[in-house]
């Protein structure tokens, strides 16, 4: 096997970074870790060579592809179910859904991702209440994920799919933060958080952190 490797930022607070490091985890990969620091512009040298000069990104051998949704759909195609296991669901309509969260975390509730960053959960959690954006940004979240999440379950479908990861990060936000969750949701993001691969993830030794 060609080696893999993941650049991730030196803070290890992306939540795309942590899909793309999940799927390696979860697909039981051999791969080493590189952090880029995007304060001092690492990501823009000649040697960093992702197309868009973002991260995540992944090398395989001589191949580099940024974009997390991108890396994760590379994993589970280049290292396909049985010999490795599943990131996406085998029923085709579940992995329309799973793909469906996926692209909506990454592209939605911006007020979310802005008033609970990710340095709320890794570094200091923050008093401040939710805008009237934020909230409704809540709402709409919480509301998806009525739809999304059934009662007793703790994963979206029968087996654990890649977009549990990524919902549970979002969701998470909120929860690190001791914003209110309905338990049938609060449970879901406990049991997800605790997954080891997330945890191995979440439980990393971090640098002081250095806004940018």
């Amino acid at each position: 096997m060609e080696p893999l490797t993941l650049y991730v930022d030196t803070h290890w607070i992306s939540p795309y970074a942590m899909s793309a490091f999940v799927a390696l985890e979860e697909k039981g990969l051999p791969y080493t870790v590189k952090e880029i620091s995007l304060p001092k512009l690492e990501h823009r040298s000649p040697e960093y060579r992702a197309h868009t000069g973002r991260i995540p990104a992944l090398q395989h051998g001589d191949f580099w592809l940024a974009e997390s949704q991108a890396i994760v759909e590379y994993l589970a195609e280049t290292f396909p179910f049985p010999k490795y296991p599943r990131l996406f669901p085998e029923d085709l309509k579940e992995r329309g859904i799973c793909r469906e969260v996926m692209s909506w975390v990454r592209s939605d509730l911006m007020p979310i991702r802005e008033e609970r960053s990710t340095a709320t959960v890794w570094y200091e959690t923050t008093t401040k209440p939710l805008s009237q954006a934020g909230v409704a940004a809540v709402a709409r979240l919480l509301a998806a994920c009525d739809r999304l999440i059934t009662e007793g379950r703790t994963t979206l479908f029968a087996q654990w799919c890649i977009a549990d990861a990524d919902l549970t990060m979002m969701l998470h936000r909120l929860n690190a933060n001791a914003d209110p969750l309905p338990p049938r949701v609060k449970a879901y993001v406990e049991a997800n958080w605790a997954r080891p691969s997330i945890q191995k993830w979440s439980e990393r030794t971090r640098p002081a952190y250095v806004p940018y």
